[in-house]
């Protein structure tokens, strides 16, 4: 996939004419009307949740998405739903598209997760990063596939504790460069990792870290949907996770990185510019949370159709456009100090 083409945007403060054309944050990201658009109810078997799907494009046209679905034992697997226009009309696998394989795969043992999807045209597939979690804790898993009917896996890639996974979609100097969020002594950040056939990795590198103190972002961050190719860099939506004395607050932040050392932050947003508001994502299994694992961009390049977990219970979907988000980390970002602390 070619980067997006955008228009050139003045860095500079805006005048009180400029001023008046930034998008202001609530406009950022507008809910679709029929939300949640997936739902248990929805699902052609029993289960309890229906969140954090990754999300693609298929060739025919379709939206695929990858839904973490959480059976009444509490453990989760994957399925796929298809649709038309992404919103309605979808057409769920009658039965777990890829399930947990705890004898093969013993890292599997309590349940996958929260896949990513990244379609890598070199390899004319579709490569699902996806959390495995078992007595060690949560870890990072990769399987390729052609069309979400069968998969090639190749197991944990990334040991616990490691979570929040995506592949960009192209090589990066000669190698594969995985997105990832390890929690260490240190903290909970993300990373980026490189690997010259997607099974062994290293160059292990920070790319962003969690502000301390008081900062909506503060001590544990990681990476949402994977990031958008721009002319002007990796365009990425993060979490963030706010500790109050009622609970956790999940809210989405921006980033971008340069495009050809994306380990290099350009510009991060100050502020957050999504988080739970309606009903349904105030409320559910885990309250206040707004979780997306995937995208998909419009024909025209600039459509972003965001498709989130909301409450850990259901799925939702969001529009926005890839200029606002640009011209919004203009204006609303300390440019080349991506790790203020």
């Amino acid at each position: 996939m070619n980067p997006i083409r955008l228009p050139a945007i003045s860095p500079e403060y805006p005048s009180v004419e400029q001023h008046s054309q930034i998008p202001a944050i609530d406009s950022l990201f507008v809910r679709h009307p029929l939300n949640p658009i997936l739902s248990r109810q929805d699902w052609p078997y029993p289960v309890n949740s229906v969140f954090n799907a990754g999300a693609t494009l298929l060739a025919d046209g379709d939206t695929l998405l990858l839904c973490r679905v959480e059976d009444r034992r509490g453990l989760s697997h994957l399925c796929a739903a298809r649709s038309a226009n992404g919103i309605d009309g979808w057409r769920i696998d009658p039965q777990p598209t890829l399930m947990a394989n705890p004898l093969a795969y013993p890292e599997e043992i309590w349940g996958i997760e929260d896949p990513r999807i990244t379609y890598v045209p070199e390899l004319e597939q579709y490569a699902v990063a996806y959390t495995s979690y078992a007595r060690g804790g949560p870890g990072v898993s990769l399987a390729l596939t052609k069309d979400f009917r069968s998969f090639e896996r190749y197991g944990v890639i990334m040991p616990p504790e490691d979570k929040d996974a995506a592949l960009l979609p192209r090589r990066i100097g000669g190698f594969w460069a995985l997105i990832h969020r390890p929690v260490t002594s240190f903290g909970a950040h993300m990373w980026i990792s490189y690997s010259p056939d997607l099974r062994h990795w290293g160059s292990h590198k920070i790319m962003l870290e969690a502000r301390r103190g008081g900062w909506w972002d503060a001590n544990k961050i990681g990476l949402c949907s994977p990031p958008i190719e721009t002319e002007k860099g990796w365009l990425t939506i993060y979490h963030g996770v706010r500790h109050t004395a009622s609970g956790s607050i999940y809210r989405l932040g921006l980033a971008l990185f340069d495009i050809n050392k994306p380990d290099v932050c350009l510009q991060r947003g100050d502020s957050w510019m999504f988080g739970p508001e309606a009903s349904y994502e105030r409320g559910g299994d885990v309250n206040d949370v707004v979780f997306p694992c995937g995208q998909t961009i419009g024909a025209d390049g600039d459509t972003i159709h965001l498709y989130y977990g909301a409450g850990d219970s259901c799925m939702a979907m969001a529009t926005g456009s890839v200029r606002a988000l640009l011209s919004w980390l203009d204006f609303n970002s300390n440019v080349g100090d991506g790790n203020v602390s």
